[in-house]
């Protein structure tokens, strides 16, 4: 029996992309931060653009602490959400083309969120990666890393946990 022709690879990665769109375009605040996010396979980067207005220190200066924290926790978001998302997208069983704010699975809910400020965060832009260190039904946890200029020297890092929302979309428990 032959095989089944694997997809073209444009067609893999202009599914991956709408989905991850339609991921973020689900979270107004990174919209309002001004923060993207890149795909690399299954590797996400989020992205924080300086800009002046997120300086919380004008004597440095220094991006804002909440601005920080905010954008870990956003990019930790998203990145347990991708990870939710991905097996359902990669077996064919949820269509990008049809995603949007009423119909994406319900995102993750922060339960806690720790951070630790390591150094000033510079006027420049700003780069984060999380990684799922426990993947469950009803909670997860998620490590985060920020840098700017060198990775190897983050200016912040985070833990946090989220209460999973059901398949149902009912909220976990």
């Amino acid at each position: 029996m032959a095989r089944p022709r694997p997809e073209p690879v444009q067609v893999v990665k202009q599914r991956r992309d709408a989905a991850l769109n339609a991921l973020v375009a689900g979270v107004p605040y990174m919209r309002f931060l001004g923060v993207t996010v890149e795909r690399r396979g299954d590797e996400l980067t989020a992205i924080l653009p300086f800009a002046e207005r997120l300086i919380g220190n004008p004597t440095l200066p220094a991006i804002h602490g909440g601005v920080t924290a905010a954008f870990m926790e956003v990019t930790a978001q998203i990145e347990v959400s991708w990870a939710m998302l991905w097996d359902d997208l990669e077996g064919g069983r949820i269509d990008p083309e049809t995603l949007g704010p009423d119909t994406l699975p319900r995102l993750p809910k922060t339960i806690d969120f720790t951070v630790d400020y390591l150094r000033s965060g510079l006027p420049r832009d700003a780069y984060a990666r999380a990684r799922v260190t426990r993947a469950g039904r009803r909670y997860s946890t998620v490590q985060v890393e920020a840098w700017q200029d060198n990775r190897a020297r983050p200016f912040a890092q985070a833990t946090a946990h989220f209460l999973m929302p059901r398949r149902d979309g009912a909220a976990g428990g």
